[in-house]
């Protein structure tokens, strides 16, 4: 399924100037967005399964700075993804307004 529109605008805004896009993982997974210091994750769907996946590929990713990016009502859902999978970072509403640091 292509990606929304929201979704590419949010990519291309996280990955910047000096950023990428679709950054290769191993085992043929992909990150939406990294710059030098920080790597992004992008998920609009807000299952359980969509999250902790993008926390998986954010932990693979060996970052310093980590962000999960989603809508605000799936914020809380999002921060539990990560302190499951155990990835460290912040989690992120589309319109940046709202963050929640997971230890």
């Amino acid at each position: 399924m292509p990606e929304s529109a929201s979704h590419r605008r949010a990519k291309g805004r996280a990955a910047g100037k000096s950023g990428r896009t679709e950054v290769p993982l191993s085992r043929g997974r992909r990150l939406d967005a990294r710059t030098p210091k920080t790597a992004t994750e992008v998920e609009r769907s807000g299952s359980a399964a969509s999250l902790t996946a993008a926390a998986r590929r954010l932990a693979a990713s060996r970052a310093p700075r980590k962000v999960l990016q989603v809508p605000q009502k799936d914020m809380a859902e999002a921060a539990a993804a990560m302190q499951r999978v155990g990835t460290r970072g912040t989690v992120k509403n589309m319109g940046g307004t709202k963050r929640r640091g997971v230890s």
